[in-house]
């Protein structure tokens, strides 16, 4: 019969093994990580992911438990020694990192830097948010949307975009059929509870936003609003970043505006800028200009990205060269800037993609 005494203890370490180490990634960000590493982030891999019909993970067994009982649980492992200081060895918080990577590593934007930086710091130090940081990016293609939501995820937990605690959707991708919306608003509720569950500061990243289908949008409203529970799960702590192309030629417009009057684009404010995207989301095609997300006023910040002039591409250039540990020479930087497209004709001032595909452009002018 004394095994029976035991049968608990053997359970708590085989949860231990499963769960409370930290180390395993959730169903999401396992299931899509390559593919959106290779196809956004351009990481040095192949995506492997081609099974359209699996768009979320069903909830596994620990996910159902209550949200206090996974914290008393959380709490027992680290009473045993086995957990930060931040009683949660997933999450670092390392905010003084957001601000070194937003300051040398994001070129050409002065205004999502500081925006973003203040939202994420303000949330954090806040012991009670009255509801989820949910942050709308915006702004062309290549312009840094995606890469400051990795710096985010890279200088908030761990693990970075493979945290557990991290779950990442690209919207025609996971959600490509329209006639399958009510499949896709249940899988999206589940795999959002169940994240949280997990992980009480989950972030949750929307690309191409616009492409969502109004009813998921609105599924997602619950999770962003000014609840303490939904179905008695808290969402307070959770973070909400939407990816959208939606005012690319708005900012665009007020960039060019400001060069041609001779004034820097460091000197273009928010009040230049927040009205004008507000507006363009609200009156653009898709999901978002329907939802209650923007009719319910739920998103925080909306945070233009600036297009990127000749001398942004060069420092990003640079970037890439050093990542691969070499050291390239101006005239190498020039080449590789000067092989790309600007805009608009005329003037030809901005890149027409960005910084978005200067990893792969560097290899032809590799030696």
């Amino acid at each position: 019969m004394m095994i029976f005494r035991f049968l608990p203890l053997f359970w708590a370490f085989s949860v231990k093994a499963d769960f409370f180490q930290f180390e395993t990634i959730s169903n999401v960000s396992t299931y899509y990580f390559n593919y959106i590493y290779c196809n956004i982030w351009e990481g040095d891999c192949q995506p492997h992911q081609e099974d359209a019909t699996q768009k979320v993970p069903s909830r596994d067994l620990l996910s159902t438990l209550p949200q206090d009982c996974m914290r008393s649980l959380v709490e027992w492992y680290c009473a045993l020694g086995q957990c930060c200081d931040t009683g949660d060895c997933r999450i670092i918080n390392n905010i003084t990192g957001l601000a070194r990577d937003l300051e040398l590593r994001l070129h050409g934007q002065h205004l999502a830097q500081s925006v973003v930086l203040k939202a994420i710091e303000g949330f954090l130090k806040s012991p009670d948010p009255n509801k989820p940081l949910t942050l709308s990016f915006h702004g062309w293609s290549g312009t840094g949307k995606n890469f400051v939501a990795r710096l985010i995820a890279e200088n908030l937990y761990r693990d970075g975009l493979k945290s557990e605690c991290v779950t990442l959707f690209i919207a025609p991708f996971h959600f490509p059929h329209a006639r399958l919306v009510d499949v896709y608003k249940s899988q999206l509720k589940e795999a959002i509870r169940d994240s949280v569950v997990r992980c009480h500061q989950a972030l949750f990243i929307f690309d191409e936003a616009e492409k969502l289908h109004p009813g998921l949008i609105d599924a997602i409203k619950p999770f962003v609003d000014h609840y303490d529970h939904v179905d008695g799960v808290s969402y307070q702590k959770t973070i909400f970043l939407f990816l959208s192309n939606i005012g690319g030629a708005v900012i665009s417009e007020v960039a060019l505006d400001f060069w041609h009057s001779g004034q820097n684009r460091e000197d273009i404010g928010m009040e230049d800028l927040e009205h004008q995207l507000r507006s363009e989301a609200l009156e653009s095609q898709g999901g978002f200009s329907q939802s209650q997300l923007m009719s319910g006023h739920l998103i925080d910040f909306f945070v233009p990205f600036l297009p990127l002039e000749y001398r942004h591409v060069k420092l990003c250039a640079r970037d890439a060269y050093m990542a691969r540990g070499l050291r390239p020479s101006e005239e190498t930087l020039d080449d590789v800037a000067r092989a790309m497209l600007y805009l608009p004709k005329e003037e030809k001032l901005f890149s027409a993609q960005g910084c978005k595909s200067i990893p792969q452009r560097i290899n032809f002018f590799l030696p």
